[in-house]
């Protein structure tokens, strides 16, 4: 008796989980398998990516030659990552009590292949930048805004 109880609990808990998922469980009538594919979507739109903070490093340089030649260097390095498909998104960051400076979004998913990617940076290279890497989960069609965002500055910062 006690079996068939435990059967007739667990039969019923299986039915109703069942019942449960297939009613939340929503098609999206614009899906476009061919973009999912290309962005490298999940069946949520979404995928993995690196998510660097960057904040003030150690080196507390004064010559500010050499400081603007890292960070000439930092803009540069940004702008080829981004053609080369590997940065999605990346900017400076308000004052704060934290010392972050900035961050970039990065199409990557290994924490050791953008630790790598960093040491092309010029300013985190050098230490005037410090990174804390985190991998983060977000919209894979985060990407698509790139093909706009050089239609739409007009002065180009140094």
């Amino acid at each position: 008796m006690k079996y068939i109880l435990i059967m007739t609990i667990w039969s019923l808990a299986v039915t109703v989980s069942a019942q449960t998922d297939k009613d939340t469980i929503t098609s999206n009538p614009n899906y476009d398998s061919t973009l999912a594919k290309k962005l490298g979507a999940d069946d949520y739109g979404m995928k993995s990516y690196i998510l660097v903070i960057l904040k003030t490093g150690p080196n507390k340089a004064t010559d500010n030659v050499f400081i603007n030649k890292c960070f000439s260097g930092h803009l540069d390095n940004i702008d080829r990552l981004v053609k080369e498909g590997k940065m999605i998104v990346a900017g400076p960051m308000g004052k704060n009590n934290n010392s972050y400076r900035g961050i970039f979004i990065l199409n990557l998913t290994s924490v050791e292949e953008a630790e790598r990617l960093l040491q092309t940076d010029p300013a985190i290279k050098e230490r005037l930048l410090d990174a804390d890497l985190y991998s983060w989960y977000g919209s894979a069609a985060l990407s698509e805004y790139l093909k706009y965002s050089e239609k739409i500055w007009k002065i180009k910062p140094n």
